[in-house]
């Protein structure tokens, strides 16, 4: 069963659609996932990356598995955050705030519901027992997609267009940056941020911006990412993606995406609570302990020839036992 919580409907119909639904924890083994988004669930990025995680786990595992899935997307309003978590928290096993933005609520409402489980990214102050933190290393594909695109670029000059600078934006466009630089320091890297992790307007115009100054291959992070990977599709320019596989926005422009294996991140936490664990951990998403990986688009797998494969085969093991460290700021 899933519920669904649009922002618009948040104060008239929360209490009835609960009502309703008769949502209550199970009793059999299986366990009930809510999750709040501040985008929504068809982001191609971010928000996306989870809610398909989840519904793809409940497929494999069943009802037996997981009995109820609810989710509330567009919710950044603190006031509206609060009342949707502590509305779920009683009657749901696994509470999934998907977002750094949601750290303080978090702290407050899970100290008060000391047997569900919570969990919100990107951080690594897991801040109770009952909460889990999830840290995505978005510098770990970003490094590879550097390298992609210093093989694949003509031009010598590639872009990134950020949301903000701070967070996994900074991760992730440092690992770019390093990336590009262990191939060819000489190449020029663009990077600019919108100030935004929403406006596909102002990433269109950036990558827009960045195409017409010669950039031949961009990347970048977050939901606005739609509107560059357009731009880039309109101009003949290849695109490198993370958080979610975004090939079929643009399939012959997306060359590769890193993807955020949540599916196999919220399986753990469910085998955690099998033990009587309910949070209290700092979840790295890595390559090494796959939560993180790495996809290509068939598409475009001419780009990729052997040498480049055994390459980004060689640094992805460098990267998990050791050998190359991203530097981040």
């Amino acid at each position: 069963m899933i519920k669904k919580l649009s922002v618009i409907s948040f104060l008239f119909i929360f209490v009835t659609i609960f009502s309703l639904a008769g949502i209550v924890s199970a009793e059999d083994g299986s366990v009930s996932i809510a999750m709040i988004f501040p985008s929504t669930i068809d982001d191609m990025a971010w928000s996306q990356a989870m809610y398909e995680g989840v519904m793809s786990l409940q497929e494999e595992l069943g009802e037996a598995g997981i009995s109820n899935v609810s989710y509330s997307e567009n919710l950044y309003d603190a006031v509206q955050v609060g009342s949707a978590m502590r509305e779920y928290a009683p009657d749901f096993d696994i509470v999934i705030a998907h977002g750094a933005q949601y750290q303080n609520i978090v702290d407050d409402v899970a100290r008060d519901f000391p047997n569900t489980t919570f969990a919100y990214g990107t951080s690594y102050n897991a801040m109770h027992d009952n909460v889990y933190a999830y840290d995505p290393h978005a510098e770990e594909g970003a490094y590879l997609a550097g390298i992609i695109a210093a093989h694949v670029t003509e031009t010598g000059i590639v872009g990134v267009i950020g949301p903000v600078e701070a967070g996994d934006a900074i991760k992730y466009n440092t690992g770019f940056m390093q990336g590009v630089e262990s191939i060819d320091p000489d190449i020029e890297i663009r990077v600019g941020y919108t100030g935004s992790f929403g406006d596909t307007v102002a990433a269109r115009e950036m990558a827009e911006t960045q195409i017409d100054e010669g950039a031949d291959v961009l990347t970048g992070s977050a939901q606005q990412t739609v509107g560059a990977i357009r731009a880039a599709a309109e101009a003949g320019v290849y695109w490198l993606s993370t958080d979610i596989d975004q090939s079929s926005l643009a399939p012959d422009t997306v060359i590769a995406s890193q993807s955020l294996n949540f599916k196999e991140v919220v399986r753990y936490m469910i085998d955690a609570r099998d033990e009587g664990i309910y949070g209290g951990e700092h979840l790295p998403l890595s390559f090494a302990n796959g939560f993180l990986t790495y996809d290509f688009n068939e598409n475009l797998a001419h780009l990729i020839d052997e040498d480049l494969q055994a390459l980004i085969d060689d640094t992805i093991e460098q990267i998990i036992n050791g050998e190359i460290t991203i530097e981040i700021n």
